[in-house]
């Protein structure tokens, strides 16, 4: 079975948690530990919040964009279930002006159908200038896909279409060059691909009998890394055919893998190190009845969390790590049971997004691990990764305690800026933080 990584050393600065590693007990309710927060070589630098709110803030993806005249650009989903964030006037895509990361400004907010419920589909292409999403929510939406052209003016992105060209949203992918977008959804055999060639004409050129939750696009835009495809833990696809144009593109399955302890396959991401090739891939959730079939539970006995897959031979892919954290080992799921949200059936102390800072020879993972907040792990060796660092936001009152009562809710994939050892990303119960990783750990 796997084990958890090796627990981060804290440095100077560091309020680190008070026991098991990923932890918030309710002694740390009690005595004010949790709403002081957690912090381990890591420091906040900004945020852009909502005090004590009522729904939830914040949402599934954060976005970091730098656009030819040199703005600086975040841009976030507000909620994780629309309308759930309409009590605290904050509804939309935010877009935020991030010239001074200590004090985030709100440029203007994005309300086109598939931004106000983009799910977990917000994408932006970084070589291409393409902000997209797709209309979604847990099962699915029809599928209006929003394209935004964010190249020349990240603060106020030029919308360039808003039409049904999807399919039954909740996830996506798009490919580097921002030509691709997909149309993903895990409960529904309906993988679209949308051409964007033409930004403002999108127009769907293929559409498989693929489930899929997150995935992932290679630089070259031959490969698709789909999570959760067709009940996998992660299923390769040559989508070469699609990337090229071809008339009626053919795709073929190349390989996929699973693992014994697996929850429902997030994403995963591609990148190499020292020019080997992997996957980083992120479960959610937990659930009591692992593997292919595998379902939610409330605080199930089995927690999918992380691992790194080596793909040399990507006929043949091995997982060679795992990312996890002590909260999510079998034998220690009936001492945490009672903890403040550790219950919640769509949270608890479980995994959700991972993310890294560069496809080419990344340092360091970041995760998103709900309860847990954001957790920073150093991949060089990817066989054996280490937890470097955390942030765990200060815990806020709750008016309303359903589904969870006040604790952290971190689901997000988060973002990066190399150049200052930042990382944003959002909670969904206050919102968008900056943080700095201190003491050398990055």
């Amino acid at each position: 079975m796997p084990t958890e990584t090796r627990v981060a050393s804290c440095g100077p600065g560091s309020q680190p948690e008070s026991g098991m590693q990923g932890r918030v007990s309710p002694e740390d309710h009690e005595t004010g530990r949790a709403a002081a927060g957690f912090t381990c070589n890591t420091q906040l630098v900004g945020q852009y919040t909502v005090p004590n709110a009522i729904g939830t803030v914040g949402g599934f993806k954060v976005e970091r964009y730098v656009d030819s005249s040199g703005n600086e650009c975040a841009y976030y989903d507000s909620t994780l279930l629309f309308p759930s964030n309409v009590l605290d006037l904050n509804v939309g895509v935010n877009v935020l002006d991030m010239s001074d990361p200590t004090n985030p400004t709100l440029s203007t907010r994005l309300v086109t159908p598939a931004m106000d419920s983009p799910h977990e589909s917000m994408v932006v292409a970084q070589q291409g200038g393409i902000l997209a999403a797709v209309l979604g929510n847990p099962a699915f939406y029809p599928g209006i896909v929003d394209v935004y052209d964010i190249s020349s003016d990240c603060l106020n992105p030029a919308l360039q279409a808003s039409a049904p060209v999807g399919f039954l949203g909740h996830e996506s992918g798009i490919s580097p060059d921002g030509k691709t977008f997909y149309s993903a959804s895990p409960g529904t055999p309906t993988l679209t691909a949308v051409d964007l060639s033409v930004p403002f004409a999108p127009v769907p050129i293929w559409r498989g009998n693929y489930t899929s939750h997150g995935l992932s696009i290679s630089d070259d835009g031959n490969r698709a890394y789909l999570s959760s495809g067709n009940g996998k833990g992660v299923l390769i696809l040559d989508v070469s055919e699609i990337q090229s144009r071809q008339p009626n593109p053919q795709v073929r399955e190349i390989a996929s893998i699973t693992w014994p302890n697996q929850s429902i396959p997030q994403n995963a991401i591609p990148f190499t190190r020292d020019g080997k090739p992997y996957l980083l891939e992120i479960d959610e959730y937990s659930t009591n009845n692992p593997g292919e079939d595998s379902s939610v539970a409330s605080h199930g006995e089995f927690v999918g969390a992380g691992r790194i897959i080596d793909i040399s031979d990507e006929t043949n892919p091995k997982i060679v790590s795992d990312l996890r954290l002590e909260v999510h080992e079998p034998e220690n799921r009936a001492a945490i049971k009672d903890d403040p949200g550790a219950s919640n059936i769509t949270g608890g102390y479980a995994g959700h997004y991972c993310d890294i800072p560069t496809r080419v020879n990344p340092d360091i993972a970041a995760c998103s691990m709900i309860l847990s907040g954001l957790r920073i792990f150093d991949i060089r060796d990817p066989a054996n990764p280490r937890e470097v660092a955390y942030f765990n936001a200060p815990v806020q009152p709750r008016i309303i305690t359903q589904p969870a009562p006040a604790s952290n809710w971190a689901m997000s994939k988060p973002a990066f800026v190399p150049e200052r050892k930042e990382i944003w990303y959002t909670d969904g119960y206050s919102g968008f933080y900056v943080v700095r990783v201190t003491n050398g750990a990055w």
